[in-house]
């Protein structure tokens, strides 16, 4: 792995477990303040989560374009390779691989900052047909808007666009927007508001990569030169040439 390589994928690594930790540990304080209120608990969860997010892509959005989410990476490999723009298929592996695993790290120091054994597998089932399809509509509405904001020149209200996006899609969905393979896995290995059954996660991560392919569809047909710009997301990340510091 290139020194270049490595520094993204160490982005997409810390900014993967931090979005892991803030959505697992927002739960947990949840569930602590507001143990009668599930509602309530839900809504400071999708809060402290939309914040965190929007937080995290301005912080490692210059360095690796913090996709943070290997559906997101994969998409952008797939518009770019022809195009010679995006990820390049190593580059994909290194951020899938980053990113799991930063998603399994995350939820262990959110369990450890709360007093929790550092792993305990969710009991939680999520599974279902009405929930896959939810996880359908949450991934693809991501990665369609996160590559109409690059392919629109509009990368700068990612933070706050993305943000929204999944802080509203905890309610309108039925699975509360996971959208992401990665923070999926990351989840499995905490028994608290936020997990997802082991046995749960392939039928969530099936949907999710189904919602990518839907994505790629949606593209192709309202933003058929979204190829060109694929570098640019989410956050347009520096190269070599644009590196001056």
């Amino acid at each position: 792995m290139s020194l270049t390589l490595a520094r993204r994928a160490s982005a997409e690594f810390a900014g993967t477990a931090l979005l892991v930790a803030a959505v697992v540990g927002s739960g947990i304080a949840a569930a602590r303040l507001s143990p009668t209120d599930v509602g309530l608990q839900l809504l400071e969860n999708a809060i402290a989560t939309a914040l965190a997010l929007g937080a995290l892509i301005l912080t490692f959005g210059p360095v690796s374009g913090a996709h943070f989410n290997p559906v997101v990476s994969a998409v952008d490999w797939w518009l770019g390779r022809r195009a010679g723009t995006g990820l390049t298929a190593r580059d994909l592996a290194a951020y899938v691989v980053a990113q799991t695993a930063g998603a399994i790290v995350g939820a262990v120091l959110a369990d450890l900052m709360f007093g929790l054994p550092a792993v305990a597998w969710s009991g939680t089932d999520r599974t279902g047909g009405q929930l896959w399809l939810a996880e359908v509509v949450a991934t693809a509405g991501l990665v369609l808007l996160v590559f109409a904001l690059a392919r629109s020149g509009r990368t700068s209200a990612a933070p706050a666009a993305v943000g929204a996006y999944i802080g509203a899609a905890y309610w309108f969905t039925s699975s509360t927007s996971f959208a992401n393979p990665a923070v999926t896995v990351g989840r499995a290995f905490t028994d608290t508001f936020a997990g997802i059954a082991p046995a749960s996660v392939p039928g969530f991560v099936a949907a999710q990569l189904v919602g990518g392919v839907v994505a790629i569809a949606a593209l192709a047909a309202w933003y058929p030169d979204a190829a060109r710009t694929a570098d640019a997301v989410v956050v347009p990340h520096l190269t070599p040439e644009t590196d001056t510091r």
